[in-house]
């Protein structure tokens, strides 16, 4: 019975014959009508970049195009599209004018922008790089439109830096010796490769090994003149390894990175509002530290809006002297961290060879007479006074002829004819005033929101768009890219609270 069955099962299936799918071919040319307006939905990102930009003065890029209407030649890309495909691109965590040349092949959202066109890297690559006064007036027109939608107050701006990767290996950094070698050889290259037509290569890849060649020769150049500014910042170096700077990226500098490793790399800084948590300030350093960063990030703020944050809020990065006293002359409260003091790497009184029972903590001060007295009843008198940091230092000596004289000189001034010195420290009156104010319970609450404000910009950036490591070399070009970045994230701020909201409810009145 069995058997029977499976049988007749085979047989039905013999008698319907092998089972007919349509055919998959890939070979075929197809020509269909697309309605490029349908690509997109109504509420798509890329309909309020292409709104936004259309509203922007961009005027300067207009007045750049050679080509115009009634002369013969070819037309130029609008710099609106451009604009907007980059501004989409960033948005889509895409920064390379070859995958968005690509995308315009066959993307609805870039093909909706260019109406089916595709628009050649080259000229989105130049686009990018060529027109930073242009692009700063971008970001400006940005900022005003967000203020007109009351999305900037500046009653409370919170600064912030982050280490961006540079474009630029670790083995590329050279000290001076190998670089000037590497120049040489580059030049006498230069010199033999003499009339690239001469060789037995075609035109375009003759003149392309020459244009590398030279180069090459300009970023060696470059690398030279970096090191001396990395060898002038470190001071005489007696006893410090020599500098060194790299050929690939000579601007770039060896900075600590996120994950706690050394390498080459960009200190980006970024001024947030905290109100919408805007951007309203950004800047490259070649700085591995924020200690000098607050001050010319203000300065950002004040150029970009045509007025000074009421406040400023940072971390210990850029709590110090310089700080609070150009924040005090700009009439700026500022709110930061206080800086927790850092232990000696060394002990410098038993470097000295002095006696612990000879150490400062030792000489007993009389502020009567404004005198100290050391363990052997000597009295040091005072000399002079000096700022370091957020301290004064009060110097105070004995007479050499008292410490000469002293049977205790080879244990509390050893090696010296002068006389023995003690250092008395006193406080600034701005980091009185600071650390007076940081105790508060209102300092300590508006410090709390520094992290949620002034980091979320750079996680953005860094997780949305993937700025871990910038694609162009140098200072001025890392300074462009860096900018693009913040334009998007900006507007991505600007679709989100207001184009969305104004849209729906437009939608349903």
């Amino acid at each position: 019975m069995g058997s029977g069955k499976v049988g007749a099962a085979s047989g039905k299936g013999e008698a319907q014959g092998r089972a007919r799918c349509r055919v998959i071919d890939r070979d075929q040319l197809f020509f269909r009508s697309v309605d490029v307006e349908k690509l997109v939905e109504g509420g798509h990102a890329v309909r309020a970049i292409w709104e936004l930009v259309g509203g922007l003065d961009l005027e300067p890029l207009y007045a750049q195009i050679e080509a115009v209407e009634g002369v013969a030649g070819r037309p130029s890309w609008d710099p609106r599209l451009l604009i907007s495909l980059w501004i989409y691109a960033y948005q889509e965590g895409v920064s390379s004018a070859h995958e968005i040349s690509r995308l315009c092949g066959y993307h609805p959202g870039y093909q909706w922008l260019t109406a089916m066109e595709v628009v050649n890297y080259h000229t989105l690559a130049d686009f990018r790089v060529q027109h930073k006064e242009v692009l700063d007036r971008i970001f400006i027109g940005v900022l005003g439109v967000l203020s007109h939608q009351e999305l900037i107050t500046l009653e409370r701006v919170m600064q912030d830096g982050s280490k961006v990767k540079a474009n630029a290996g670790d083995k590329s950094f050279r000290r001076k010796a190998t670089l000037e070698r590497h120049l040489e050889l580059a030049r006498q290259q230069v010199e033999q490769m003499g009339d690239p037509l001469s060789e037995e290569l075609t035109e375009r890849v003759a003149r392309a090994r020459q244009r590398a060649l030279r180069e090459k020769q300009e970023r060696l150049k470059v690398a030279l003149k970096e090191l001396e500014k990395i060898e002038a910042s470190r001071g005489p170096s007696g006893e410090k390894k020599e500098g060194r700077a790299s050929t690939t990226d000579p601007e770039a500098r060896v900075m600590l990175q996120a994950k706690g490793g050394y390498g080459p790399g960009y200190n980006v800084q970024l001024s947030t509002d905290a109100g919408a948590k805007i951007i309203v300030g950004v800047g490259v350093s070649q700085s591995a530290n924020d200690a000098g960063e607050l001050e010319p990030g203000v300065e950002r703020v004040e150029a970009n809006l045509g007025e000074k944050p009421k406040q400023v809020v940072v971390d210990e990065g850029y709590t110090n002297s310089g700080s609070l006293l150009a924040m005090a002359e700009r009439g700026i409260d500022m709110i930061g961290s206080v800086p927790e003091p850092r232990k000696a790497p060394f002990d410098p009184w038993q470097h000295r060879g002095v006696a612990r029972e000879f150490y400062p903590e030792a000489f007993g001060y009389d502020s009567d007479t404004d005198r100290y007295r050391c363990p052997a009843g000597r009295v040091l008198s005072y000399e002079t006074r000096e700022q370091h940091g957020g301290w004064w230092h009060y110097r105070y000596r004995a007479r050499a002829s008292d410490c000469q004289s002293c049977a205790f000189q080879g244990q509390c001034c050893p090696g010296t004819k002068k006389g023995r010195s003690v250092i008395r420290r006193e406080q600034t009156a701005e980091w009185k005033a600071f650390r007076a104010k940081m105790k508060t319970e209102e300092a300590k609450e508006i410090y709390k929101q520094r992290s949620e404000v002034a980091e979320f910009p750079n996680a953005w950036i860094k997780d949305k768009i993937g700025l871990r490591q910038f694609r162009l070399r140098g200072l001025a070009k890392v300074t462009v890219e860096a900018m693009w970045a913040c334009l998007t994230y900006n507007i991505s701020q600007w679709i989100r609270l207001c184009w969305k909201p104004q849209r729906l409810a437009r939608a349903l009145s």
